[in-house]
């Protein structure tokens, strides 16, 4: 059988190719310090490593969307802190007003002062984060939520919660409806809000009002009629006696069905506090009206009367607006520490999940320079071989 020259060649020249491939592979494996190059050199490793690479990509991207609702929420705290320096400013200008020394002319001052509070705290309603999205405007982040008017502030925005994504199957969210932080605030004490009848003459004034069994509260409406200037009687919706009383106008509580309520001052028969349940009202709405009175001159009794209600009506509503600031910023904290505990646990497992990818894909070195040499010394062998083959004649060895 003859074999030809050519093809004694062609397979040395393929062999110290493959030897050749061999070597640059595993150069590149101890260059990178990589085992695995492709999926061929271990399929179930280049598998798992492909999942595990993809578990760090999505947590890569939980570590982004962590650290924006991070950077959102803490505006939204640092905005509700002012609001709350807002609300007390103005709760305590609102005591100021209320003290029997004052003027017309100095509650005037007091009222611009509440009027340029007020300014402010549309202002701070309308914050914006660092991509200059509004903080208070829902899903609607590019409208401004709140727009003044004649006939007061009125939210523009929707009542979404942008929410993104901190782990598999864990959100948070970034945002709070502006309605629901500056607007729907409960009036009077929570449960119920008294109003005064704009007819009466006399100079009785409401004072501090509680709720001393919620059990017993059925959010009726109900009539508080002062008979006689030491006499009073409580009627429901439909007319029927709940209760009645002497009155004193030193100071009377009026107690009925859980609720009760402080009376003072002169009353005269016919005046008349209406009781209904606590409705909402927005923050806004409450400075105006505060302002509204002591913008307003008193004259008379019966408006120093009415004053001293609006004034204190005006205080239980900013107890409430404030309230409900704490809450939103209760709110803010622990979805911050919700997003800490879990920056923490995704740390955890990326370290675990590298250890483990390290294991998989990472080069054992000391064999792969054992096998390194074995590749060059196989190479250079081949080599070698092929000289020698090349030379070789059937002339040599005639004489």
């Amino acid at each position: 059988m003859r074999i030809a020259t050519s093809w004694i060649h062609q397979q040395t020249v393929n062999a110290m190719l493959n030897q050749q491939a061999s070597l640059a592979h595993v150069n590149l494996q101890v260059t990178t310090g990589k085992r695995i190059l492709t999926p061929s050199d271990d399929p179930s490793g280049s598998a798992r490593a492909v999942d595990l690479n993809s578990f760090l990509n999505a947590n890569a991207q939980f570590k982004r969307n962590i650290d924006f609702a991070n950077s959102r929420l803490g505006m939204a705290e640092n905005a509700l802190t002012s609001v709350g320096d807002v609300l007390t400013r103005v709760r305590e200008l609102t005591l100021q007003a209320a003290n029997g020394s004052q003027s017309d002319e100095s509650r005037g001052d007091i009222a611009k002062e509440l009027r340029e509070r007020y300014q402010q705290l549309v202002q701070l309603a309308n914050s914006r984060d660092g991509n200059g999205e509004y903080l208070f405007a829902g899903n609607a982040t590019r409208t401004q939520p709140f727009a003044t008017g004649p006939g007061g502030v009125t939210y523009m925005g929707d009542q979404g919660v942008r929410a993104l994504e901190i782990a598999p199957g864990e959100t948070v969210g970034t945002n709070f409806p502006g309605s629901s932080v500056f607007q729907q605030i409960p009036r009077g004490n929570g449960y119920f809000s008294m109003a005064r009848d704009p007819g009466n003459t006399g100079s009785v004034v409401a004072g501090a009002t509680q709720m001393t069994d919620i059990g017993a509260w059925d959010r009726g409406q109900y009539a508080i009629t002062f008979t006689s200037p030491t006499t009073y009687e409580v009627r429901d919706a439909g007319n029927a006696l709940v209760t009645s009383g002497a009155y004193d106008p030193a100071g009377t509580t009026v107690a009925f069905n859980g609720a009760q309520i402080t009376f003072s001052g002169a009353a005269v028969a016919g005046d008349r506090y209406d009781v209904v349940p606590s409705g909402t009202q927005d923050v806004f709405a409450m400075i105006d009206a505060l302002a509204t009175a002591m913008e307003t001159p008193i004259t008379t009794p019966q408006a120093q009367a009415a004053f001293r209600d609006t004034i204190n009506r005006g205080l239980e509503n900013l107890d409430q607006a404030a309230t409900r600031m704490i809450d939103t910023r209760a709110s803010v904290g622990g979805r911050m520490n919700a997003l800490d505990q879990q920056e923490g646990i995704n740390e955890s497992l990326q370290v675990q999940v590298k250890a483990t990818l390290s294991g998989i894909e990472d080069l054992d070195y000391a064999s792969a320079v054992a096998e390194l040499n074995m590749q060059m010394l196989g190479l250079q062998a081949a080599q070698q071989a092929y000289v020698k083959v090349q030379g070789l004649s059937l002339f040599n060895y005639l004489r």
